[in-house]
């Protein structure tokens, strides 16, 4: 299962103006493809109620839903806390929470991690302190797998700075939690990161086409019509339809 990239979206119902079904189904109208299924609150079977319905909106546009903590609530995607578990669950797609460099280093089997918070957050205010796009363009070139940034990235401006820091993509919760219109939002901040990346197809030795980048590390191959990065960090990374070399 390939990494999350581009505007990846997390769940907050406490904050969310409508419904999650509602705000997630505006979310992937704009362009979301990836949706972290927060809410460990709930009760078991209510939050696997949701994730299904959640699953089923995504399913219709070939979207992800990945579930914080490690059970997967009947998929194969889940994204851990810094805390644990060590060594992480095994399935198609595994992500970590991580905040600074001694969490980074901790990274073993997971295929993607969070970083945060590069800007002050609403969320949890106070936390940090803030990485700002040069602290996490320090952590991207260290870090063993691809980061998504993750903190009060609200505005296209943010998501651009990310971008051109190696990230390859943001995580947002309240901009889109919040929004009058998440339709909008997604779409704002989704155009964005693909300007950002700028995308100038190239020739391999292989003869496979591939996405060079400006201001953005990892590769991007050309799959389908989405617009995955990954990194080139010497992890094995999961099997993708082109045989690239990572």
């Amino acid at each position: 299962m390939t990494p999350p990239s581009g505007v990846v979206v997390l769940t907050d119902r406490r904050v969310a103006r409508s419904g999650l079904d509602q705000v997630v189904a505006g979310a992937v109208a704009g362009g979301v493809r990836w949706v972290v299924l927060r809410e460990k609150d709930l009760p078991r079977a209510e939050r696997a109620a949701l994730a299904a319905g959640l699953r089923a909106i995504l399913a219709d546009v070939g979207g992800i839903l990945i579930v914080a903590g490690p059970d997967p609530l009947g998929g194969d995607a889940v994204h851990l806390p810094a805390a644990g578990p060590y060594p992480p669950p095994t399935h198609g797609l595994v992500g970590r929470s991580c905040h600074h460099q001694p969490e980074l280093d901790r990274l073993t089997a997971e295929h993607y991690a969070t970083i945060s918070p590069v800007w002050p957050t609403k969320t949890k205010p106070g936390y940090g302190p803030p990485l700002a796009p040069d602290g996490l363009r320090k952590l991207v070139e260290t870090s063993p797998v691809p980061l998504l940034a993750l903190g009060g990235v609200e505005t296209p401006e943010q998501v651009t700075a990310c971008v051109k820091a190696g990230a390859v993509g943001v995580a947002v919760l309240g901009a889109i939690m919040r929004a009058k219109d998440p339709t909008e939002t997604a779409a704002s901040l989704t155009r964005a990161f693909k300007e950002a990346v700028t995308p100038v197809l190239t020739q391999t030795r292989r003869g496979v086409t591939q996405v060079s980048t400006s201001g953005l590390r990892p590769t991007v191959p050309t799959q389908g019509s989405s617009l995955t990065a990954r990194s080139g960090h010497g992890r094995p990374q999961p099997p993708t339809a082109t045989r690239e070399k990572q």
